[in-house]
């Protein structure tokens, strides 16, 4: 060995009271006791990394709630499966979410719940003997919905107005059936080919395409006038993203700056296209916070609904 170990005798030092810190005590957790109030919860935790994130997602849902801006959420099929409809339901309820947007899986899990109280097959048994994707009601509730929709609503009120008139005793739950009683847009942007129903023999491709170009339209209207608004994608990750980043490039493009957005990522785990599309391009600030939906929502709305009433 020709290298001679090297003199860290030269090394020059500085104290740490000279020295720049990302990190100090003041930072630090509080230790909120037993009966504390969401609010209280919040405030203790660390002014670091998803602490931070959290206080500002809910500080940016509760100031649009207030100034009367828009808030879209984008949900991804797993906000129904894991049970947290009655969550956005009731956001929509107290004006807080002002419209949805969602991929096909969604809408089908949401309509299923309505009508049967129960969803997701167990994709591996039923694969092995060709029965995985086809349920008949579902698939001719979306045919009859596609048909509906390509005539001027859109696939998801189609989808909305058939639950709230069918034969759903679960429509209560039904996040598609909220958003029709309460005149809100909700969307639903199909991929061909990735759902179930488009299996069914009674749906048409074109109806179906046609219905969901629509609902495209629809939610770049939304996405155009979210000024000073939020979006929120809760478990899509790719479709809604790539839907999001094109409804604004579109709105941009006529006029419609889409100024001062605020946008946020919820998801188990951090894929490219929430961060980039979501996070990072087009908003003026986005967060993003790794957690699981039937935790991180309830909780997301009891922090607002907090926030709210304390600066009502």
């Amino acid at each position: 060995m020709n290298e001679t170990p090297f003199d860290f005798g030269r090394v020059r030092t500085r104290s740490i009271h000279d020295r720049p810190a990302l990190v100090d005590v003041g930072r630090f957790c509080g230790l909120p006791g037993p009966g504390a109030s969401a609010g209280e919860w919040l405030a203790s935790l660390p002014r670091l990394l998803a602490g931070e994130a959290l206080r500002e997602l809910v500080a940016a849902l509760a100031a649009a709630r207030r100034r009367g801006r828009g808030v879209l959420f984008g949900l991804g099929g797993h906000v129904v499966k894991t049970g947290c409809s009655p969550v956005i339901a009731d956001l929509m309820e107290r004006g807080v979410i002002t419209a949805l947007a969602m991929p096909g899986s969604t809408a089908i899990h949401d309509f299923e719940i309505a009508l049967a109280g129960s969803t997701s097959e167990d994709v591996a048994a039923g694969l092995g003997e060709g029965s995985y994707g086809t349920t008949d009601e579902t698939g001719r509730a979306f045919a009859e919905a596609a048909e509906a929709g390509r005539r001027g609503k859109g696939l998801g009120r189609a989808l909305g107005e058939r639950i709230l008139a069918g034969d759903c005793p679960h429509a209560d739950v039904s996040l598609l059936a909220c958003a029709a009683r309460l005149d809100l847009p909700a969307t639903v942007h199909v991929a061909m080919g990735t759902d179930t129903v488009h299996l069914h023999p009674a749906v048409d491709g074109a109806a179906l395409g046609e219905a969901t170009h629509l609902d495209f339209r629809i939610a770049t209207s939304v996405v155009a006038g979210l000024d000073h608004g939020v979006y929120v994608n809760v478990g899509s990750a790719v479709i809604l993203p790539e839907v999001f980043l094109k409804a604004v490039t579109a709105a941009r493009n006529t006029g419609r700056p889409v100024a001062g957005l605020f946008a946020a990522n919820l998801d188990m785990l951090r894929h490219y296209r929430p961060r980039v599309n979501v996070v990072g391009r087009p908003p003026e600030r986005g967060v993003d916070l790794a957690g699981h939906h039937e935790i991180m929502l309830p909780l997301l709305r009891l922090l607002v609904l907090e926030e709210l009433e304390a600066g009502r």
